[in-house]
């Protein structure tokens, strides 16, 4: 993808680090699924031999936010729902991108109710929109390469450039201090 421009010079060959790095970032992505509903089964069938995700690099689907640098939001998102992907994805490493997969993500789909994200990206950048609904397996590959062009082009999102994270739910309670002191007969221990 970006290694084209390597010249031979004298039986080596020579390129920029930057490029060599962002073709194996870009050839290289692990995704942290967050799959709800319809979308979800998609997205399980991208994973399957008939189209073959491994083919781009993306095989290795981690459970860990940790481990993955590529979230794919598949499928409705509730307000309940949203701070624990809001958390996932301040868990994942740098650098990290998104795909927001489906009309549900995206923009809430058929479900204009108020308990449903109208578009995750309300709540934290996307990078990659896949429509449909629910998107075929062949779209969200095309949204994988269009991660990969992202990749390799630009290499590191640019600081500024990504826009932060909104708060989704603010809590209302005010925890209790802790430890709780104890009292038997109106008298503290």
């Amino acid at each position: 993808m970006g290694l084209e421009a390597a010249l031979p010079v004298d039986g080596f060959v020579t390129t920029q680090l930057r490029r060599v790095i962002n073709w194996a970032r870009a050839n290289s992505l692990w995704p942290m699924p967050f799959a709800t509903a319809c979308c979800g089964i998609e997205l399980m069938a991208t994973g399957a031999s008939r189209y073959d995700i491994s083919r781009f690099g993306a095989e290795a689907m981690r459970f860990s936010p940790r481990q993955s640098d590529l979230m794919i939001v598949a499928g409705r998102v509730t307000i309940k729902m949203m701070p624990v992907l809001q958390h996932i994805y301040q868990q994942m490493t740098e650098p990290k991108w998104v795909i927001s997969m489906g009309a549900c993500a995206s923009t809430g789909g058929v479900f204009d109710a108020y308990a449903t994200i109208q578009g995750i990206d309300q709540f934290m950048p996307v990078d990659v929109y896949v429509p449909g609904c629910p998107p075929r397996p062949e779209t969200l590959l095309e949204g994988v390469m269009a991660i990969q062009r992202i990749v390799d082009e630009e290499g590191l999102p640019p600081k500024g450039k990504r826009r932060p994270l909104q708060i989704a739910i603010e809590p209302s309670y005010v925890p209790a201090p802790q430890p709780v002191p104890i009292t038997v007969g109106g008298r503290g221990l």
